[in-house]
């Protein structure tokens, strides 16, 4: 099981309309338990979501644009927060 700290699960409710085009969280638990069910993963540094990227097989298009992905959210402590939808 993942956990996931406050600041990480704020920054998804706020930016998940980046991913997602209605709103699946609502308040930290729900975004807790959707982020817990998708299995996301917090990284940290923008070298790891890369890293993520390659090791789990995931074709990138433009590695060198890989932050600006839909699929990752920059926390704002140097962390990302990767949520595959």
């Amino acid at each position: 099981m993942h956990e996931y700290d406050e600041m990480v699960l704020k920054c998804f409710i706020e930016q998940q309309g980046k991913l997602f085009p209605e709103d699946v969280a609502d308040n930290l638990e729900s975004a807790e338990a959707f982020l817990e069910e998708c299995m996301a993963v917090v990284v940290d540094s923008a070298d790891e979501v890369v890293e993520y990227f390659e090791e789990e097989g995931i074709d990138m298009e433009d590695p060198d644009n890989i932050l600006e992905a839909a699929e990752v959210f920059e926390v704002g402590d140097g962390r990302y927060l990767i949520v595959e939808g």
